[in-house]
């Protein structure tokens, strides 16, 4: 992985953790994360009308495949990150998530797309793996009865980040969707589905939402997008089975940001796990 594709990666990563932890904090709900969109979709028009023009970026009818598919899982995605929330710890959610889903990708990665990381990269992306499984406590309780509040809804999460990254890689580097054009498709494409689904849970949802949780819906909707627009520009030009295991340093900083605000137990077990998380990262760059 090259220095530039890194530092992409980890301002992502940055990026990323932040917005999980003010959707933890917040009221959530599907009302929610349907303003995201709306907000999202709005704020970041004028960054995708201006890379289309500068790139000359011409629409295709075949890219309407990636970016619907991409919207679909995305918005499973979210849904099932909310709930997960509302139901556990952000020190349960999203390592599982997280590390679900690069398990998932290099996976789909080598038997789909061809990609063959090296010995190194590979080691990297275990001890990052294991780290963040190490994060929510014992891994051998993941399936049992007794497993961790919000665990199943964070595998279910996982399964859909492997699934929409192997999606939008090829929506970039085989299609060559500008990033940010493909990411303000999908988001705006994600706005139409979840909009019947939060008017018939609840009408007044959306009115609520924004009244209690303004702040964070914008702040959600300005960190989602650039994360994975950073995530998105680095897998132009890189193998897909580094950059998603890469990206997962961001479980280091949620849990310093659950460890910090939130008053999350067991320090020593959580900051072992990070260790293993930045050392794979370090496998990953040199690999």
């Amino acid at each position: 992985m090259t220095a530039t594709a890194l530092a992409l990666v980890l301002t992502a990563a940055a990026a990323h953790a932040s917005w999980n932890y003010f959707l933890k904090t917040a009221r959530g709900g599907t009302g929610f994360m349907t303003l995201v969109a709306m907000v999202a979709s709005v704020l970041w028009a004028p960054l995708a009308a201006g890379q289309w023009i500068l790139q000359g970026y011409v629409f295709q009818p075949v890219h309407l495949v990636p970016i619907l598919a991409s919207a679909a899982i995305h918005t499973a995605y979210f849904v099932l990150l909310d709930r997960g929330y509302r139901h556990g710890d952000l020190s349960v959610v999203y390592p599982l998530a997280r590390a679900t889903g690069p398990i998932l990708t290099i996976v789909a990665a080598i038997a789909l797309l061809g990609e063959r990381p090296g010995p190194l990269a590979l080691v990297g992306a275990a001890l990052v793996i294991l780290g963040a499984y190490l994060l929510t406590g014992n891994p051998l309780r993941l399936f049992s009865r007794d497993r961790p509040r919000g665990a199943g809804f964070a595998l279910l999460t996982g399964c859909t980040i492997a699934l929409y990254t192997v999606v939008d890689k090829i929506a970039v580097s085989h299609y060559l969707i500008p990033p940010i054009v493909f990411d303000w498709c999908c988001l705006t494409a994600r706005l139409f589905m979840l909009w019947p689904i939060a008017l018939r849970e609840s009408p007044a949802a959306l009115g609520q939402s924004w009244r209690i949780d303004r702040r964070a819906i914008v702040l959600v909707a300005i960190l989602s997008p650039l994360a994975y627009i950073l995530v998105l520009t680095a897998m132009v030009f890189t193998p897909v089975s580094y950059v998603a295991p890469a990206r997962e340093v961001s479980i280091l900083f949620a849990a310093l940001l659950g460890m910090h605000f939130l008053k999350e137990k067991d320090p020593v077990r959580r900051l072992l796990a990070a260790g293993a998380i930045v050392l794979g990262i370090v496998g990953l760059a040199l690999g």
